[in-house]
C-alpha cells in the first residue's frame, strides 16, 4: 500500500508539508501579482480619464500632439497647466497617503490607526490655519508650515506615548487626544478670522487639488524618492512588527528603534502628501483595509499605494464633473466615502468582540 502512495502523488497524504506550504505561496504571489496589475490598470485607466475627459475634453491624438511640443489654442494650456499636473499630484497623493496609512495600521495591528485618525492630518491642519490666519500666509509658505505641523505633532504623540514603549493602543489613544484638541483650536481660530481669509482656510482644510502646478509636483515627486527606498527598507521590519512586539523581539528585530523609524516614514510621507494637497480625509485611513480585503488577509504596501491613488483620482474626477456648475474639494468627495466605512468598521470590530 505505501508503495502505490509513493508512486502516486495525487493520493490523499502524499504531499508533504512542505509541498502544501510552497502551493499556498505560489497561490499568494499569484493574487498578489493579479491585484497589484488590475490596480495599476486602474490607476492609468483614471489618470487618462482626468486628463482626456472632463468640462474641457481632449483627443487622444490631440493630447499626443501637446505632449510633443505642438501649440494647440486652448488646448495645450488646460492640459500643461491644469490637467496634467493636477494627475500627477493626485497619484503621487494618493499613494503616498496609502503607503502611510498601511504603516500605520499594520504596524500598531489596529485599522483606525491612521494619520487621518490619530491626529498627524490635524497638526498639518492646525499648523496651516495658524499660519494663514494668524501670518497671513499663502502658498507654498502654508506647505512647509502644514509640513513642520504634522512633523511635530507626531514628535509629541510619540514621546507621550513612548513610557513603557510605545503600544498600538496607547500611541492611539493619545494621537485622538491630540486630534481633538487641534480641532478646537482650529475651530476657535476660524471663528475669530474675517470671511475673507476663513474661507481660504476652508478650502485648504477640505484638501483639494486645484491649486496642482509642476513646481509642486516637482517637490512632491523628489520627498517620495527619497522616502520610497526606506520604505522599501523598513518593510521587512512592518512585517515583524505585524506578529506582535514579542514575537518580532523573537526574530531579532529591534522592536523600539523599527517602530520608530517606521513612524518616522509614515509621517513624512503623510506630511508631505497634506503638504502638497491638503488633509484629503480618509485616503490613509481606506486604502489598507481595502487593499487587505482585495488580498484576502495579506498586507501589501505596493497594493496600497495604488488603492490610494485610485481613490483619489476618482475622487478627483467626481467632485470635478459629478454636480455641473459646481467643482467640489477632493477631500469632499473621500469624506462622504471614508465616513460610512468607519462607521462599518467599528461596527464590524465590536462585533467580533475587538472593541471599537
Amino acid at each position: 500500500m505505501s508503495a502505490l502512495l509513493d508512486r502516486n502523488p495525487k493520493a490523499p497524504g502524499a504531499g508533504t508539508a512542505a509541498d502544501i506550504v510552497r502551493s499556498a505561496r505560489r497561490r499568494t504571489s499569484r493574487r498578489l501579482g493579479t491585484v497589484i496589475a488590475a490596480l495599476g490598470a486602474a490607476v492609468v485607466v483614471l489618470f487618462t480619464v482626468n486628463i482626456l475627459l472632463g468640462t474641457y475634453t481632449v483627443t487622444i491624438p490631440d493630447f499626443f500632439r501637446i505632449l510633443g511640443g505642438e501649440q494647440l489654442q486652448g488646448a495645450t494650456y488646460i492640459v500643461m497647466e491644469s490637467k496634467l499636473p493636477r494627475a500627477v499630484i493626485g497619484t503621487m497623493v494618493g499613494a503616498a497617503f496609502g503607503i502611510a496609512g498601511s504603516i500605520f495600521q499594520t504596524m500598531l495591528r489596529n485599522p483606525l490607526a491612521s494619520p487621518d485618525i490619530i491626529g498627524i492630518s490635524y497638526g498639518a491642519s492646525a499648523s496651516a490655519v495658524v499660519a494663514i490666519i494668524v501670518f497671513g500666509a499663502a502658498g507654498t509658505s502654508v506647505s512647509l508650515a502644514a509640513l513642520a505641523g504634522a512633523l511635530l505633532v507626531a514628535l509629541a504623540i510619540y514621546l507621550l506615548a513612548r513610557r513603557g514603549g510605545a503600544a498600538g493602543y496607547r500611541l492611539i489613544l493619545v494621537g485622538i487626544g491630540f486630534a481633538a484638541v487641534l480641532q478646537a483650536i482650529v475651530t476657535f481660530l476660524m471663528t475669530r478670522t474675517d470671511a475673507r481669509t476663513a474661507t481660504q482656510a476652508l478650502v485648504w482644510l477640505n484638501g483639494s487639488l486645484n491649486p496642482a502646478s509642476w513646481d509642486r509636483a516637482v517637490v512632491l515627486a523628489g520627498a517620495l524618492l527619497v522616502l520610497l527606498p526606506a520604505v522599501a527598507v523598513l518593510a521587512r521590519q512592518l512585517r515583524g512588527l505585524e506578529l506582535g512586539d514579542d514575537a518580532a523581539a523573537g526574530l531579532g528585530l529591534r522592536v523600539e528603534a523599527s517602530r520608530l523609524g517606521l513612524l518616522i516614514t509614515g509621517v513624512a510621507l503623510a506630511a508631505v502628501a497634506t503638504a502638497a494637497a491638503g488633509p484629503i480625509s480618509f485616503v490613509a485611513f481606506l486604502s489598507g483595509p481595502i487593499a487587505h480585503r482585495l488580498l484576502r488577509g495579506r498586507h501589501s504596501l505596493a497594493a496600497s499605494a495604488l488603492v490610494g491613488a485610485v481613490i483619489v483620482l476618482a475622487a478627483d474626477f467626481a467632485g470635478a464633473n459629478l454636480v455641473p456648475g459646481i467643482s467640489l474639494p477632493v477631500g469632499v468627495v473621500t469624506g462622504a466615502l471614508g465616513a460610512p466605512f468607519l462607521l462599518w468598521l467599528l461596527v464590524t470590530s465590536n462585533r467580533v468582540g475587538r472593541g471599537g
